[in-house]
C-alpha cells in the first residue's frame, strides 16, 4: 500500500505527534511525516521531530503582517514537501481560507471534547464545571469555523465524582493518542467519504456494544 505524506502543525509538547510517529514506526499507520511545522520556537514537539530525523521548520507569525501571509508561508512549506494530508497536533491558531483552500478537506484536527459540545479552549475544565457525565475527544476535518468541521471519529471518556480537570485531561489524552492515528489510517486507505456534515467510513462494521452509563445502572 502506498504511504501518504503528512505535514504536522504543532505549537507545544507534541504528544499527539509522538503517537503518530510511534504508529508509523510500528507499521500500524501507512504514512510518512514529511515535515513538522511549529509557530513557536523551542517547543518539545520540535525535539520529538529531531529525535526521529523528521524535517522541522519554525514559522514565526510575528514575522508576517497578516494571518493570511503567515498561512501562505505554511502552504508553501507543505507543498514543497509534497504533503497530501495536513495534521493539526496542538496547533494553537485559527486557520485562514488561504490554508483551507490549499488543502480542502485535507486538514485534520483533534479536539479534547465530544464536539459539538465545548468548542474552543479550556474544554476539560468547562466540561468538569458543567457537570456532564461523559466527555472525550474528536477528530474532525478543519473548516473555517472553530472546531466545527465534519467529524471523523470520537472516543467517550466518563467523568467520575473524584475527577479533577487534570485527571480528566490525562484520560482523554490517552484516547487522543488512539483515535488520531486511526483517523489518519482511514484516510490513507481511502475509506473516508464526506457527505455534507457527515463523514462515512467505507467497509465499516458496526459492533454490538453495550451502552455506557455513568453512574452505572443498579436495578434497571
Amino acid at each position: 500500500m502506498e504511504k501518504i505524506n503528512l505535514g504536522v502543525l504543532v505549537s507545544g509538547g507534541g504528544s499527539n505527534l509522538q503517537s503518530i510517529i510511534d504508529s508509523i514506526e510500528s507499521g500500524r499507520l501507512d504514512a510518512v511525516i514529511r515535515v513538522v511545522i511549529s509557530n513557536v520556537p523551542d517547543v518539545r514537539a520540535l525535539e520529538r521531530a529531531k529525535n526521529h530525523h523528521i524535517p522541522a521548520v519554525v514559522i514565526d507569525p510575528e514575522n508576517f503582517r497578516t494571518r493570511e501571509e503567515f498561512d501562505r508561508e505554511i502552504v508553501d512549506v507543505l507543498k514543497n514537501h509534497c504533503v497530501d494530508l495536513v495534521i493539526m497536533a496542538g496547533f494553537m491558531r485559527i486557520l485562514t481560507p488561504v490554508l483551507l483552500k490549499a488543502f480542502p478537506m485535507k486538514i485534520m484536527n483533534i479536539h479534547p471534547a465530544l464536539l459539538p459540545s465545548f468548542q474552543g479552549l479550556h474544554v476539560q475544565q468547562r466540561a468538569f464545571d458543567y457537570g456532564v457525565k461523559f466527555s472525550g475527544c474528536t477528530v474532525h476535518f478543519a473548516d473555517e469555523g472553530v472546531d466545527t468541521g465534519p467529524i471523523i471519529i470520537q472516543a467517550v471518556v466518563p467523568i467520575y465524582d473524584d475527577d479533577t480537570a487534570d485527571t480528566l485531561q490525562k484520560r482523554i489524552l490517552k484516547e487522543e493518542h488512539r483515535i488520531y492515528p486511526q483517523a489518519i489510517q482511514f484516510y490513507a486507505e481511502g475509506r473516508l467519504e464526506i457527505d455534507g456534515r457527515k463523514v462515512h467510513i467505507k467497509n465499516y462494521c458496526t459492533m454490538e456494544t453495550p451502552c455506557m452509563h455513568n453512574p452505572p445502572l443498579e436495578k434497571f
